[in-house]
């Protein structure tokens, strides 16, 4: 019988028997003669994870287009560096190292990141910068430093990176509607009539509704588990950095 996807998350954070080639992990693979594996798993990371970047930027003062500048031409250096000898996977989180770098970035590199946006440079992401201002105007202006704030958007890419992962999981098993109705109930309970009704909507019974929600949360954890496995060098750490991210949420 072949693994699920359930089975092999379990084994990337439970067992560890993965857990040497998680993306984060990768990267140290940057050191070695064959960086295009690490090349990879580092792009697919910065994907996903390059809105707090920006929005860290901007809470700095930059302004729009300089975040933009800044944003692309970083993630740019990143992908192309031939070395990474200051990088340690085993000492910290793609999180932090990710922060660290912008920072050294910024006080070294601004003129470079300036020549990717007049050609002088290739972007090897593209990034849907026409949504990020937008997203950026919607955060409160008073929630904090600019490292909070990226702290917090980090957190907030998280989930909703899991969430996309388990409405694409529950699309292609012919649940989407299913997954609609329930995802607002992935934290907190609703009230007692709601399972009726959702129920009755959906016609299945309400302890049917009861299971399919306790399902919908545990694959949610198992989710949220498994995508911080790929951000944090050991999963001895897995459990920290969930705290660190929702104390951030809370700040």
């Amino acid at each position: 019988m072949g693994r699920t996807d359930s089975d092999k998350d379990s084994a990337a954070i439970g067992g560890g028997v993965r857990f040497a080639t998680t993306r984060w992990s990768l990267v140290s693979k940057m050191q070695g003669d064959d960086r295009s594996e690490a090349r990879a798993a580092l792009s697919e990371l910065c994907q996903t994870y390059w809105f707090p970047i920006y929005a860290h930027l901007r809470r700095t003062g930059r302004s729009r287009h300089e975040a933009e500048d800044l944003t692309q031409g970083f993630f740019t250096r990143l992908l192309e560096r031939e070395r990474w000898d200051h990088v340690e996977p085993e000492k910290g989180r793609f999180r932090s190292f990710l922060l660290a770098a912008l920072k050294h970035f910024v006080i070294n590199e601004w003129h470079k990141a300036r020549a990717v946006k007049r050609g002088g440079g290739r972007p090897l992401l593209s990034l849907d910068f026409d949504t990020a201002e937008t997203r950026y105007q919607r955060i409160p202006r008073q929630l904090g430093s600019p490292e909070q704030l990226f702290e917090r958007q980090w957190a907030l890419t998280l989930l909703a990176h899991v969430r996309s992962i388990l409405e694409q999981e529950y699309a292609a098993g012919g649940k989407a509607e299913l997954f609609r109705r329930l995802e607002d109930h992935l934290v907190a309970d609703p009230q007692a009539s709601r399972y009726g009704e959702i129920a009755r909507d959906l016609h299945m019974t309400e302890g049917a509704i009861k299971v399919a929600v306790h399902r919908l949360r545990q694959r949610f954890r198992d989710r949220l588990r498994a995508e911080i496995a790929q951000t944090v060098a050991s999963q001895d750490d897995i459990d920290d950095e969930i705290r660190n991210l929702f104390d951030a949420l809370r700040r």
